[in-house]
Formats: C-alpha cells, sequence, structure tokens
C-alpha cells in the first residue's frame, strides 16, 4: 500500500485521469482523505458529512452528490469488494449552475465562511469547477464504472442494493399513478397479454413496468398478506399456463413455476413479495425469449430466427424481407402484429440481448462485444445498451457477476 492508496486504487485513479480527465480522492470509511492531504478535512462538519454520505451510497448502490460546504459540493461513492467496504472515492468539488448558468455562489467565499483560511480557500476555489448536479451524478457513475473495471473488485452488495431501491421507485410511482387514475382495484387480465408479449420480443423494461402496474392494482385490492400472496402466485400461473398454450416447448415453466411458488409463500412482506416476482420475471423472460417464440406463422418465425442469427451484420427491414420472401412492408406489419416491435427494434434487441450474454459469460472487453453485437462505434452501443437495460455494460456486468 502506497501512500495510503491500496494498488487498485492507485491503478483506478491513474487509469480515470487519463480516461475521464478527472482527479478523484478516495476516503476511509470515516469520510476522512487517504491517501494525500486535503485542507478540506479541515472543515467543521465536512469529514462528518462525506462519512454519511459514503452510508447513503452504499444503500442507494450509486453515487450520491454531498454538500461540503454552502454551494460547494462533490460526489462520493462507497466503495466494496465481494460485500467487503473498502471506504470510498470522491470527485473534485464543483459550484453548481442556477439556471441562467451562473454560479449560485463563490466558492472562495464559501470555503472562508466555512473556516478556511483566505489563502486555503483561494487554492481549493482554483480547482472548483462549475457544473450541474446531474452533470457530477454522471461523472461520478462513470468514473465508478472505470473503478471497477480496472480495480477487478466486485460491487455486488452495491449492485444489489442499486436494484432494490430502483425496483420499489418503480413500484412506488406505479401505484401513486394507479390512485391518482382512480384504477379498479382488481387488475386488467389484458394485461397479462401485454406482459407476456413484452417478455416474448425480449422487452425487459416494459415489462417491468406492466408488472408494476399489476402489483399496484393488487396491493389496492387487499393488503392482507395471504390474499397478496394469493394475487402473486396466481399471476405467475397464469403467465406460465398462457406461455405454454403459446408454445408447448415451455413446459419447462411449470417446474420453475413450482419453485417461485415456495419462495413467494416465504415472503414476509409485500416488498419481499414484488422483489420475489421481479426476479421470477427476469428468469421467465429468458426462457420465454430463448424459447418462446411463436412456431404457428414460419414466416414471423423466420424472420426473427434470421435476424437473431445475423445481428452483427449491417441488416435492414429489407434484407429481413429479402430473406423471408414477402415485401418490407408486409414483414414490418407481421413482426409487429407479433412481437408489438418494429423491425429495428427487434434488430437492436437481439444484438443488446447477445451482448448480455457476452458480458455475464465470457470476460471479453466492452469494446471487444459492442464489435461482436454489431457496434462499430462503442459510444452507440453503450448508449442502446443503456436505453434498453437501464443500465451500462459495465454494470450489468458487475450485477451479474
Amino acid at each position: 500500500m502506497a501512500n495510503g492508496l491500496s494498488r487498485p486504487m492507485a491503478t483506478a485513479r491513474r487509469e480515470i485521469r487519463e480516461q475521464l480527465g478527472v482527479e478523484v480522492g478516495f476516503l476511509a470509511t470515516s469520510g476522512r482523505t487517504i491517501g494525500a492531504t486535503d485542507v478540506l478535512d479541515g472543515l467543521d462538519g465536512v469529514v462528518r458529512r462525506r462519512s454519511y454520505a459514503l452510508q447513503d451510497s452504499l444503500s442507494a448502490g450509486e453515487p450520491v452528490v454531498v454538500e461540503l460546504t454552502p454551494g460547494v459540493v462533490a460526489w462520493v461513492v462507497a466503495l466494496e469488494d465481494r460485500r467487503r467496504i473498502h471506504g470510498g472515492m470522491q470527485g473534485p468539488p464543483l459550484t453548481p449552475e442556477g439556471a441562467d448558468g451562473e454560479a449560485v455562489c463563490d466558492p472562495a467565499a464559501s470555503l472562508a465562511a466555512a473556516g478556511m483560511s483566505p489563502e486555503a480557500a483561494a487554492q481549493v476555489a482554483g480547482r472548483t469547477r462549475r457544473g450541474t448536479l446531474a452533470g457530477a451524478r454522471l461523472e461520478g457513475e462513470r468514473a465508478t464504472d472505470l473503478f471497477y473495471a480496472v480495480s477487478g473488485w466486485q460491487a455486488q452488495w452495491m449492485a444489489e442494493n442499486r436494484t432494490r431501491v430502483r425496483r420499489q421507485q418503480q413500484w412506488t410511482q406505479a401505484l401513486q399513478d394507479l390512485r391518482e387514475r382512480g384504477g379498479d382495484a382488481l387488475y386488467a387480465f389484458e394485461k397479462e397479454r401485454i406482459l407476456l408479449a413484452n417478455l416474448r420480443a425480449g422487452n425487459r423494461n416494459e415489462a417491468r413496468r406492466v408488472l408494476n402496474e399489476m402489483l399496484a392494482t393488487i396491493y389496492l385490492s387487499s393488503t392482507q398478506m395471504a390474499v397478496l400472496r394469493a394475487r402473486t402466485i396466481e399471476l405467475l400461473s397464469c403467465l406460465s399456463r398462457a406461455a405454454i398454450e403459446d408454445n408447448p416447448l415451455l413446459e419447462p415453466l411449470i417446474e420453475r413455476n413450482h419453485k417461485w411458488t415456495e419462495r413467494l409463500i416465504r415472503a414476509g412482506t409485500f416488498e419481499a413479495l414484488s422483489e420475489m416476482l421481479m426476479q421470477a420475471l427476469d428468469a421467465f423472460g429468458d426462457v420465454v425469449y430463448l424459447h418462446g417464440m411463436n412456431r404457428s406463422d414460419t414466416r414471423v418465425r423466420k424472420a426473427l430466427e434470421y435476424i437473431g442469427s445475423a445481428h452483427a451484420q449491417p441488416i435492414s427491414l429489407r434484407d429481413v424481407a429479402r430473406h423471408v420472401g414477402l415485401s418490407p412492408s408486409r414483414t414490418a406489419h407481421l413482426v409487429r402484429e407479433f412481437t408489438g416491435r418494429s423491425v429495428l427494434q427487434m434488430i437492436q434487441e437481439s444484438r443488446i440481448q447477445h451482448a448480455r450474454h457476452l458480458l455475464e459469460r465470457t470476460s471479453q472487453t466492452c469494446a471487444e462485444i459492442a464489435y461482436e453485437v454489431g457496434y462499430a462505434d462503442q459510444s452507440y452501443f453503450i448508449r442502446h445498451f443503456r436505453r434498453l437495460t437501464g443500465t451500462t455494460p459495465l454494470r450489468y456486468r458487475r450485477a451479474r457477476v
């Protein structure tokens, strides 16, 4: 350990500086800077606020922005390796901009008012940037992704917390929306068909949104755990039955359904019940997407199989239509009728689905995976991956591993 930093920390700091142009620091769990001298440590309350921010970051599973002094902020993220906390990482100080693009305060004056000497305040103010809070969070996310990619550490605890928080937020929002609309307490069974169609098409984000709406209506119908368990188990059974009716080859879902039912019965709260059902939905979606393509229309099957096998090539609607022997308009109509998605959307989703498989089962870099699934531009790949999965490739790999 050199200068108080572990080798992974020192290496990651150098890579973050070179690739992102950001000079990061590292914190002990107490909130005090390690591996360097930081005059901010001497300000009353700064160390304590950073320590609290590390706890908030761990709970949220992502970087948070903390106010060091009035008008001076920094992003902070907890660092872990396989559930062992190793302190945290902090970005350089920043003065947020107002709506007019001007800084909300003079950082030197703010630091001096907090107790820093004028000379030290001027020095820190000289390296204090201006920007938005959203930009600070995004910078923190990029630095965090790069840190774990370089260090080899695994943020298992952070990933679990991030998933839990986001799912809880989605469910809470769905419940609030339903209450505002004055929705019926009994959920519409039409949503089951929509949910299954999205799973079949591999559209996980939309499937989760629909399931959140269904969970909200279930909760409004009754708050008794016995009733809630029965309704969620019924929902899972209905999905399994509908999938098997669509394709008898999915009969193994019955056995999986029994296992998930046992877990749903053991859930002690509705939040735990919802979390368990979301996990079941992910596992369910894997099987349905990979094996559940409808065999009743050979043209649609042929189009989807072609998209799945040729996704790494620069294919278009015209290429798919030529392969199945139909006009582009007829091909587009059939694919959308079956999947609810356009041909272009299916191509993008097939590429991202294959990328997820490579991230989970290989050690290829993101750049290599991007090229293999048909993206010449890595940033374009990351943007599409995030749009369809809600996370970056590096975060996805860490969470799955």
